[in-house]
C-alpha cells in the first residue's frame, strides 16, 4: 500500500505541476506562449507519462473521481479509496505550493493570471454559468471514465492504455477550458485553489461534486456497454 500511495502522490503531483504549470507559466507568454492547445496537450502528456511510469504500481489513477469510478466498476479495491484520495490531494497541494513559489519569482506575479484555478460565472474563462459548468464537468468526467475502463479492459490492445487516456484528457481540455478551465479532477482543483484564494476556494465544492458524480456515472455507463468485463 505504501508504494501505491507514493505512486499516486507523485503521479498527481506531476499532473498538477505539469498541467497547471503550463497554464500559469507558459500559456500567456507574449509571442511564444503555448495557449489553450498547449495546455491541453500538457495535461494529456502528464497523465500518459506517469501512467507508463507508475501505473503498474498503483493503477495510475491520479484523480479522486477516477478512483471512485474504478472502485464502483470493480476495478479497484474499496479499501484503497480514501487512502488514494489522501495521496492524490497531497500530491496536488505540494505541486500547487511549488508552482506558487516559482510563479512568485516573476517580476510582476499578478500578470501570471488566475493561477489555473477552476470556476464558473465570473471565474469561468469565457463567462459560463454554474449549470453549464456543472454539466460539463459531469459529462466529461463520465466520458473520461469510459475511456479509462475501455482502454484497460480485457478486450483492448495491451500496452496502449496510457496513450488513449492521455489523448482523452487532451480532448477533454480542448472542449472545456473555456467553460470551467477544466477540472474533471478534484485533486487538480484543490491543488491550486488554496494558493489562488478567493472564488477558487468558494467554488471548489463544485469541482468535487461534479467530477465525483461523473466518475460514478462513467462506471454505470461502462457496465451497460460491457457488463462482463473482468476485473
Amino acid at each position: 500500500m505504501t508504494k501505491k500511495l507514493y505512486a499516486e502522490f507523485f503521479g498527481t503531483f506531476w499532473l498538477v505541476f505539469g498541467g497547471c504549470g503550463s497554464a500559469v507559466l507558459a500559456a500567456g507568454v507574449p509571442d511564444v506562449g503555448i495557449g489553450w492547445l498547449g495546455v491541453s496537450l500538457a495535461f494529456g502528456l502528464t497523465v500518459m507519462t506517469m501512467a507508463y511510469a507508475v501505473g503498474g504500481i498503483s493503477g495510475g489513477h491520479f484523480n479522486p473521481a477516477v478512483t471512485l469510478g474504478l472502485t464502483l466498476a470493480g476495478k479497484a479495491e474499496r479499501g484503497d479509496l480514501f487512502p488514494y484520495w489522501g495521496a492524490q490531494v497531497a500530491g496536488g497541494l505540494v505541486a500547487g505550493l511549488i508552482l506558487w513559489i516559482i510563479a512568485n519569482g516573476q517580476a510582476e506575479f499578478s500578470s501570471v493570471g488566475n493561477f489555473a484555478q477552476n470556476g464558473y460565472g465570473s471565474a469561468s474563462p469565457a463567462g459560463y454559468g454554474f449549470f453549464a459548468g456543472f454539466l460539463t464537468e459531469v459529462v466529461l468526467t463520465a466520458m473520461f471514465l469510459m475511456i479509462i475502463l475501455g482502454a484497460t479492459s480485457k478486450n483492448a490492445p495491451a500496452g496502449f492504455a496510457p496513450i488513449a487516456i492521455g489523448l482523452g484528457l487532451t480532448l477533454i481540455h480542448l472542449i472545456s477550458i473555456p467553460v470551467t478551465n477544466t477540472s474533471v479532477n478534484p485533486a487538480r482543483s484543490t491543488g491550486v485553489a488554496f494558493f489562488a484564494g478567493g472564488k477558487a476556494i468558494l467554488q471548489l465544492w463544485m469541482f468535487w461534486v461534479a467530477p465525483l458524480l461523473g466518475g460514478a456515472l462513467g462506471a454505470i455507463l461502462w457496465k451497460m456497454v460491457e457488463p462482463d468485463d473482468a476485473t
